[in-house]
């Protein structure tokens, strides 16, 4: 099958790597002319996979109108922010009713729609899937097993998409709980960085767990105040992704909470960085939906504050001092 990956990060160039080496003619779009270059004459990627060599037969390019004609699968792996206007730009030249997969884990910021809604919405006919789950670039990069999740309402269209993706010690699996799975991709950003406050500010494991729990708590009932299930948040989208995006030090959102932790400004964090940690503006939407749903979670509530620069990342951590008694661990707070 010939497929195409939009956006040549970490993550969109890893996935084009596995899918090269299911024996897919796999070409990935990159926005730098020079990162395009790099993959067809070096077959790397070091600003985003340093170390860790491509295979020979997947091509790059620069050009998105040719991306586009390429595909009979399309793979959008770029940022929250562009993921919109990048399919706008690749409408034209795209074919009819060809599947289109997000890779990106996150929220619109002003419609707070999430990404499969964004590619209903821009490219009508299109089935609209997500894949998601636990899946550090790195590892799989590195041979290490893993699992993940490609989520759509219809399992006809899952099933066919779960066989391209499937190779060696990738597991796939398959589910119709697309809101669950979306919102557990999303809202896991901002708990990492909330446990990466925690861990810049060495405030111990134990506290680390409390956080991690009580997200997962949180993010169970924002999706299933938006129609998810919540069985799903306690699988592989939800507490999988979850627990590797906050406890691995590869992780982006867990490392600008880390650096906020230790006293650091967002900017020069950021700025340092030079990648994107969706869970910076999925704060935002995950708020506003707060709000819409009206649910409490604290957790999400503090962090926004965080990023905003309303309180320090300490001020934060303080609430855990809170003299009053908790309720049900059932609820929230």
């Amino acid at each position: 099958m010939r497929i195409t990956v939009l956006g040549a990060g970490s993550w969109g160039t890893t996935v084009a790597s596995v899918l090269t080496r299911r024996d897919h003619e796999s070409l990935i779009w990159a926005r730098n002319p020079s990162t395009a270059d790099e993959i067809n004459a070096k077959h790397t990627n070091d600003r985003y996979l340093e170390g860790f060599p491509l295979p020979a037969r997947l091509r790059a390019t620069a050009d998105l109108s040719e991306a586009a004609a390429h595909a009979e699968l399309l793979v959008v792996g770029v940022p929250t922010g562009a993921f919109r206007d990048t399919l706008e730009q690749v409408r034209p030249d795209l074919h009819p009713w060809i599947p289109v997969v997000s890779l990106s884990k996150g929220l619109e910021r002003d419609s707070l729609l999430r990404m499969t809604e964004v590619i209903k919405e821009v490219l009508p006919g299109h089935p609209a899937a997500a894949l998601t789950g636990p899946n550090l670039a790195k590892e799989i990069m590195a041979g290490m097993a893993a699992a993940t999740v490609i989520a759509t309402e219809d399992i006809t269209v899952a099933t066919e998409i779960q066989r391209v993706f499937r190779r060696g010690l990738l597991r796939v699996y398959t589910n119709h709980d697309v809101i669950g799975c979306e919102v557990g991709g999303a809202l896991k950003n901002v708990v990492a960085i909330a446990t990466g406050i925690a861990q810049g500010l060495g405030v111990g494991d134990n506290t680390r767990a409390g956080v991690i729990s009580r997200g997962l708590a949180e993010l169970t009932t924002l999706a299933v105040a938006m129609g998810g299930e919540p069985s799903t948040l306690a699988g592989l989208a939800g507490m999988g992704d979850l627990v590797a995006t906050c406890i691995s030090p590869h992780s982006r959102n867990r490392h600008v909470g880390e650096q906020l932790g230790r006293g650091r400004t967002l900017d020069e964090i950021l700025t340092e960085m030079g990648q994107v940690a969706e869970g910076v503006k999925t704060v935002h939407a995950a708020v506003q939906l707060a709000d819409r749903h009206n649910l409490a979670m604290p957790i999400t509530r503090t962090i926004h504050r965080v990023i905003t620069g309303d309180i320090t990342a300490i001020t934060a951590y303080d609430g855990l001092l809170r003299s009053h008694p908790a309720g049900h661990e059932s609820e929230p707070g």
